[in-house]
């Protein structure tokens, strides 16, 4: 029996949490990695996808914020960036989508922002201020509303 790779071990442990956000199965097993450290892994991830699905894990189980700080002094800056972005976006896309603001923003004074009161202006002060930190031209915008939307058929079918 083939032993399965660490990004299947990682979708598994998302659908095993209830978050589809990536093309998986739910495993025959509660989660097996911890919240800090599944949070970690997906952040660490060389995976695109699995990296973006911080934002649906964050939406999803809003409770996993208590581990962020602590996770993000752990991981190397550029994993770092990646959770502090996302975890962010997740904050206002809260807000944007479901009106309300459980997810606490931990991270905007150490990305240098200063969030207004409408999300999606913070949004877009975030995207910028990644594609700035991170070198990367990435429309980030657009890569944040991808996951929300995504993430919110998921909760279309399941309340359906």
């Amino acid at each position: 029996m083939k032993t399965p790779s660490l990004e299947d071990q990682l979708v598994s442990e998302l659908w095993a949490r209830d978050v589809r956000f990536i093309l998986g199965s739910k495993p025959d097993h509660p989660p097996t990695l911890s919240p800090a450290n599944l949070i970690m892994a997906l952040s660490e991830s060389h995976e695109a996808r699995l990296q973006l699905s911080l934002i649906p894990l964050f939406l999803r189980h809003p409770e996993f914020a208590v581990h962020t700080n602590a996770i993000a002094n752990k991981t190397n800056s550029t994993s770092q960036l990646i959770l502090k972005c996302f975890y962010s976006a997740a904050v206002w896309l809260e807000q944007k989508h479901l009106s309300r603001k459980v997810l606490p923003d931990l991270f905007s004074e150490e990305l240098g922002l200063t969030p207004s009161s409408n999300p999606e202006e913070n949004l877009r002060m975030l995207a910028k201020r990644q594609r700035e930190l991170s070198g990367s031209q990435i429309n980030w915008l657009g890569t944040y509303q991808h996951a929300a939307n995504i993430w919110l058929k998921e909760l279309e079918l399941q309340q359906g």
